[in-house]
């Protein structure tokens, strides 16, 4: 059993590793749309917020660039979620390589 489940787990961690380079430009945080006047909803605004080095960044973003911020932001996500399950198959993979070795 323990043979088979690392194969399983090789084959999903290279097929991570192709999703992974595939994927294009990417960037962290939130898209928002603001208000200038929140009462009456005039003057609507994006903005993008997130945390980069310890430093929390808010930037403006233009209306015509709101559709490739989202893509980018998708991106990221997709990025954080493949190596998080990368990073899990990884210490499962080595666990059980270390069960393997204790058996001989």
């Amino acid at each position: 059993m323990t043979t088979k489940r690392l194969a399983v787990i090789r084959k999903r961690i290279a097929r991570i590793k192709a999703q992974l380079a595939a994927i294009d430009d990417m960037r962290p945080g939130s898209l928002t749309r603001q208000y200038k006047d929140p009462a009456s909803q005039s003057g609507p605004y994006y903005q993008l917020s997130y945390t980069r080095e310890m430093k929390s960044r808010t930037e403006y973003v233009a209306r015509e660039c709101v559709r490739e911020v989202r893509r980018e932001i998708g991106n990221y996500k997709r990025f954080k979620a493949l190596t998080t399950e990368w990073i899990a198959l990884s210490i499962e993979q080595s666990r059980l390589k270390m069960k393997l070795a204790r058996r001989r």
